[in-house]
């Protein structure tokens, strides 16, 4: 280790803490920033590249660090960081003192490539708070579905806030985004049906047959699926709801969803 930067206000840790703060930042230079032992861990299994780490030996351990370094199999570059400069990068003060910069994954649609024949997909449309996203993540790696689509993207998917709500989850699940219209294509071509979360021609949801291809499809709480979803569904579906509100939150929802296709395939 022959780096050590004690100062917040040193130059490299501003471009950190820019990285961090702003969208723009992250996509200009393709890279982002990662705090925590097990989110880095979750983004070294799903092969994200990292190039440096920075840790805080006043909060980490020796072995710790040697664990998560042996990990990570590549050239990488280590800072140590004094406690003050980790309270500037870090979004949260728990974390446990190690911050890691990663390069950006393609998330195109045309990287996607499944391993089955009959994939499960979940496509979100224009889901903006990174809670929701995250909540959806977890829901995708729980079920252990084979890609998660995001239509018309409001949140960047290397939001420090989407990474700490999906805890880690949003480096193990194949994600890909696109335009509405990109992805009804990219459903279509690969004969995949899709099923949306909807109220007008609805049935219940679990009536459909999810054993073969398919995408589950949900919209905004706000706002539902845009008609464009609307005129391309194979099906609606809806949760038949028991109480006084017509809605749950789009996370709960999907997971309901989504673990019915899941019980179907492997009854």
């Amino acid at each position: 280790m022959n780096k050590h930067i004690t100062s917040p206000q040193n130059s490299y840790i501003k471009e950190l803490v820019q990285l961090k703060e702003k969208s723009r930042i992250r996509k200009n230079s393709n890279s982002f920033l990662i705090e925590g032992l097990r989110e880095i861990s979750l983004a070294i299994k799903g092969g994200y590249a990292i190039s440096t780490i920075l840790v805080d030996f006043s909060i980490l351990s020796e072995i710790d660090f040697n664990t998560i370094s042996n990990s990570i199999g590549s050239t990488f570059e280590t800072i140590e960081i004094s406690n003050a400069v980790f309270s500037k990068l870090a979004l949260r003060a728990s974390t446990e003192g190690i911050i890691a910069v990663a390069q950006s994954k393609d998330l195109s649609l045309k990287s996607i490539q499944f391993l089955t024949k009959t994939p499960l997909i979940l496509v979100a449309e224009a889901p903006e708070k990174p809670g929701n996203i995250g909540a959806l993540l977890r829901t995708a790696d729980a079920a252990g579905i084979d890609a998660v689509f995001i239509a018309n993207p409001k949140t960047d998917l290397y939001n420090p806030n989407v990474i700490r709500s999906s805890v880690g989850c949003v480096f193990t699940t194949k994600i890909a985004t696109g335009t509405t219209t990109e992805i009804i294509s990219f459903l279509k071509e690969n004969d995949i049906a899709m099923y949306g979360a909807a109220l007008t021609a609805s049935i219940e949801y679990q009536t459909v047959n999810y054993i073969k291809s398919s995408a589950i499809i949900v919209g905004t709480e706000a706002t539902g699926l845009s008609e464009e979803w609307l005129q391309n569904t194979s099906q609606n579906i809806i949760i038949p709801m028991r109480g006084a509100i017509d809605s749950m939150n789009v996370s709960v929802s999907a997971a309901i969803i989504i673990f019915e296709a899941i019980r179907q395939r492997n009854p």
